[in-house]
């Protein structure tokens, strides 16, 4: 049996959290192997609304959840969220959940870092949740961070403490903020440390035993390809890889282990913040997308532009991250409309491209060239088989297939898990 890797194939928010959930049913573990806390899954499971954004959505099942080195951890975020979970009656224990000991934990200073940086931005704000994501990437990669098993040593922590302040107190100066607090830093760490040290341990090891043991691993991937730190619309991008590669290094498993890779990819297209978007809609049609689509973020609960179906970008994104199969979702959000779009290529300069260019002037300046599609009156919502399906909605998941270059492997058809329609099964392959 293999194992899946889940990512996002445009700017997020596509609704990995539904697929995973209903994936992670049938996995042995699942394991977050990039981004932070700034991953919104909502999951749906009967008359339970979970809203997660650091933990792997198999904890909600009580599949074994791990996370991996290739996140940054805000732990203070996570004992809250367990806290939450907990409330809602979920079991979250050492045999469940395990921390990667060599992953990067998000400070205080880092999210202060991420506001003042992005308040000073002006017209270049890039758009980031203000969580200290992408600061605690840049000390993950300056080699200054603290990590989790720095936890159990606090009282060997002057060195990196040094390096750490130097680094940001020349920062703060520069926004007219005093140095770093040290004692107040290490009070913080002390009293946070036994809510994180109990689950953490050597992952990529215990992940190597589930994989020798023949176990199905269940990788998680957060944001999309399009906000890939190199593949994505640079610089309107997260600070980490989201592209699936990233399964192997930000886990401890080689890159045999990432197995069926699963995109996915909502019928629309939809991004938060800053930054490019080709087919977006500023009309009656995009208002009326994001209103069916309750395009509002998970974590930050901004609203979401909205646009039509980009096969362009999601083909480019099915190329770079290796794409087995997508899980087309949302289709239901486009039941009712007389005509729908599909961007097939662009124009730049007088040239039609297949592509889409790295540059932030050419990304801004390309006009999207479309394909119109009659839309349909029946409904999908709920469609648990192909018969259950409007023909023209059928003709559509078609065309989106031929347009990306990679078959449909499930098609999600509303929040609820068993709202699936499964035409490739990703564990069997």
């Amino acid at each position: 049996m293999a194992n899946v890797t889940v990512i996002g194939a445009q700017w997020g928010d596509e609704g990995k959290g539904k697929i995973v959930d209903w994936l992670a049913a049938r996995a042995d573990a699942v394991v977050r192997f990039q981004g932070g806390h700034n991953a919104g899954h909502t999951l749906v499971v009967g008359e339970k609304v979970y809203k997660l954004s650091l933990l792997p959505s198999g904890i909600v099942t009580g599949t074994l959840s791990i996370i991996g080195n290739g996140v940054v951890l805000d732990p203070w975020h996570l004992k809250a969220e367990i806290e939450k979970l907990e409330g809602q009656g979920v079991v979250i224990n050492t045999e469940n959940f395990a921390i990667a000991e060599n992953c990067p934990l998000i400070l205080s200073v880092h999210r202060e870092l991420d506001v003042m940086r992005e308040a000073a931005a002006g017209s270049g704000k890039i758009g980031t949740t203000g969580r200290g994501i992408g600061p605690a990437y840049e000390d993950k990669v300056g080699r200054r961070a603290i990590r989790v098993c720095d936890l159990a040593h606090l009282d060997a922590l002057e060195a990196q403490l040094d390096r750490l302040c130097a680094h940001h107190d020349a920062l703060r100066a520069g926004f007219g903020q005093p140095p770093v607090d040290r004692e107040a830093l290490l009070n913080e760490l002390r009293e946070i440390a036994p809510s994180v040290l109990q689950y953490a341990q050597p992952v990529w090891k215990r992940l190597n035993s589930v994989k020798k043991a023949g176990a199905r691993i269940l990788f998680e991937g957060a944001q999309g390809v399009l906000l890939d730190v190199d593949h994505g619309t640079y610089p309107f991008v997260t600070s980490s890889n989201t592209v699936s590669g990233t399964a192997a290094s930000g886990s401890g498993l080689g890159p045999s282990a990432t197995g069926f890779v699963l995109g996915i990819v909502k019928a629309y297209t939809t991004r938060v913040g800053s930054g490019p978007f080709p087919t977006e809609l500023e009309d009656e049609t995009g208002q009326r997308l994001g209103e069916r689509g309750h395009e509002f973020g998970t974590v930050t609960g901004r609203k979401r532009r909205c646009g039509w179906f980009d096969a362009v970008l999601v083909r480019q994104s099915c190329a770079i991250s290796g794409v087995t199969g997508i899980a087309l979702t949302k289709v239901d959000v486009l039941d009712g409309l007389e005509k729908v779009k599909i961007c097939t290529g662009y124009r730049l300069n007088g040239k039609v491209l297949d592509y889409f260019p790295a540059h932030a002037a050419d990304q801004a300046n390309v006009e999207p060239i479309y394909e119109e599609m009659d839309g349909w009156q029946g409904t999908t919502a709920g469609a648990r088989s192909w018969a259950d399906l409007p023909a023209q909605a059928i003709k559509y998941i078609q065309r989106v297939q031929e347009l990306i270059e990679t078959p449909v492997a499930l098609v999600s058809t509303s929040p609820e898990r068993e709202d699936t329609i499964l035409v490739r099964d990703p564990f069997a392959d």
